[in-house]
């Protein structure tokens, strides 16, 4: 039987794009209200079991067993299960530190450092265009640090190493996207990462009251609900397209944190901030031109 050539649906890829980072917003959400009585761990934890559970139904009850299937990079599996762990919880930490907006902007960062680690790892090029993009979005990180010092400190710092981390999450998928499925890498993400968080609980875990057990949930759903919807928007829509939608992130973040906490971000956050989403536009706009977007530039992150 011949096999129907994919076709792309736009407008599908498009909505699904704009669902997938609101549900990633809503996470958060969930994330810094249970931050104020849980270890960051614990959450990260909650977050990755839940995750796991429809993966197990899949597996085991609907016949995908070919997802348990690893087809030549386990080490890099097992790495990248490890770091995107860390990743989640250190992502986590910088939202509970931080106003949400500024996380976000923060967070943005990664796509900056991206091109700079593919010069190490992949042994890519980056010119002078791009380069001059990366340089001036460190300038806008530098504006919404505030000249004047009055920033938090940790919260800065967690923002910024998980940024980093996001990058060389990224740069680890592009390596596994050459042989190994995408369900397959998120599979043992979640599951590896429950593991990992669970040695954590002993020394952090604090019983949840039934007033939190729907930010449980909550935090789990959300996070299962946004990887369906970005794997859906990169199915139907192309890399470019869809990436463009990550810096609808922003929007959400700072009306969540206005309605919820009542944080509005200082001005040197929305001019920097608008530095940094420049930058990446253009460096995606480049890397379009040149053929370099694929659809592993999924955020690892989550």
């Amino acid at each position: 039987m011949t096999k129907t050539p994919h076709k792309d649906h736009p407008l599908l890829g498009m909505s699904c794009a704009i669902g997938a980072f609101f549900m990633f917003a809503v996470m958060q959400v969930f994330a810094k209200l249970l931050s104020e009585t849980h270890h960051v761990a614990e959450i990260a934890f909650y977050r990755n079991l839940i995750g796991t559970l429809p993966f197990l139904i899949w597996i085991f009850m609907m016949g995908r067993r070919d997802i348990l299937v690893i087809n030549s990079q386990p080490k890099t599996i097992l790495f990248r299960s490890i770091l995107g762990t860390i990743s989640l919880i250190v992502t986590f930490a910088a939202f509970a530190y931080l106003p949400m907006a500024d996380t976000t902007a923060f967070l943005f960062t990664s796509s900056l450092m991206i091109p700079v680690l593919g010069i190490f790892f992949l042994g890519e090029k980056v010119g002078p265009y791009r380069w001059a993009a990366i340089l001036i979005g460190f300038v806008g990180v530098l504006i919404m640090l505030r000249p004047s010092g009055e920033f938090h400190t940790l919260g800065v710092t967690l923002a910024l190493t998980a940024a980093c981390c996001h990058a060389v999450l990224q740069i680890i998928l592009r390596k596994l996207g050459k042989s190994e499925k995408p369900e397959t890498v998120t599979f043992y993400f979640v599951m590896i990462g429950t593991i990992a968080a669970a040695l954590a609980l002993p020394f952090v875990a604090v019983p949840p009251t039934l007033d939190e057990i729907p930010l449980l949930l909550g935090v789990g759903l959300s996070g299962v609900i946004a990887q369906f919807l970005v794997s859906t928007a990169y199915k139907n829509a192309e890399a470019t397209i869809v990436t463009v939608f990550n810096y609808s992130g922003i929007i959400w973040a700072t009306l969540f944190g206005w309605m919820i906490w009542n944080d509005w971000p200082a001005i040197t956050i929305f001019i920097g901030g608008g530095v940094v989403i420049a930058s990446n536009l253009f460096i995606l706009w480049r890397e379009g031109r040149a053929g370099k977007v694929t659809g592993d530039r999924i955020r690892a992150k989550f």
